[in-house]
C-alpha cells in the first residue's frame, strides 16, 4: 500500500460505491506529510510548515525546523528554531522552546521564547514564561511566573535567598522601624 509515495499503486483495491450523496463527510487527516492544498485553518506543507492535526497524540521530544502548528496532543518537549502555533483544539504538557510562541488551547509546562509570546483568548497556560515580549489577550487563562528580560540578561543576575528564620526577622524589624 503505498501511503507516504507520490507514485501510484500498481494494483489498487476498487472500493464498492453506493449512490453518491450531495452531503458527504470525510474524516481530517491526522498528520500532513505530503504537499496537498491547504485547509481553511492549517498550514500547507508545500510552504515548508510542520502540522500536527487534531486527534494525533505525540510521546516524547519533538523538534522543528521552520514554521509549525500544533492542533493535536503531545506530551514530553518541543523545540522550534521558527514560530510555533499551538491552536485551540491542542493540549500540550509539555517544556516549549521556540522563537515565537503562539497559544490558544491548553499548555501545561514552562514556555521560553526568544522573541515573543502570545497568549490568545480560547488559551490555559499553566507553566512560567519567559520571552522579551508578552502578549496576554482579555479572555486568556494564565497561572505561573512570566519574565520579560532577555536570557542574558537573567543568567547575569545574581540572587540571594535568605533562610526563613532571617526574613522574618527582616520583615518585622522593617515593621519596627517605620
Amino acid at each position: 500500500m503505498a501511503l507516504f509515495t507520490k507514485e501510484p499503486e500498481k494494483n489498487p483495491k476498487i472500493q464498492p460505491t453506493t449512490a453518491p450523496h450531495a452531503s458527504s463527510t470525510s474524516p481530517a487527516p491526522a498528520i500532513s506529510t505530503s504537499p496537498v492544498a491547504p485547509r481553511a485553518n492549517g498550514p500547507a506543507a508545500s510552504e515548508g510548515r510542520a502540522y500536527l492535526d487534531r486527534g494525533s497524540k505525540i510521546i516524547g521530544k519533538i523538534s522543528f525546523e521552520g514554521p509549525a502548528r500544533i492542533d493535536g496532543e503531545v506530551d514530553g518537549e518541543i523545540n522550534a528554531k521558527d514560530s510555533l502555533m499551538i491552536g485551540e483544539s491542542a493540549v500540550v504538557t509539555a517544556q516549549i522552546r521556540a522563537a515565537s510562541v503562539s497559544i490558544a488551547g491548553k499548555v501545561s509546562g514552562d514556555v521560553v521564547a526568544a522573541q515573543r509570546i502570545e497568549i490568545r483568548p480560547s488559551a490555559k497556560v499553566s507553566g512560567n514564561i519567559t520571552a522579551p515580549v508578552l502578549s496576554v489577550q482579555e479572555g486568556a487563562q494564565f497561572e505561573g511566573h512570566c519574565s520579560m528580560q532577555p536570557e542574558g540578561i537573567r543568567e547575569d543576575r545574581k540572587v540571594t535567598v535568605f533562610p526563613k528564620e532571617e526574613r522574618v526577622a527582616q520583615a518585622a524589624g522593617g515593621l519596627k522601624q517605620a
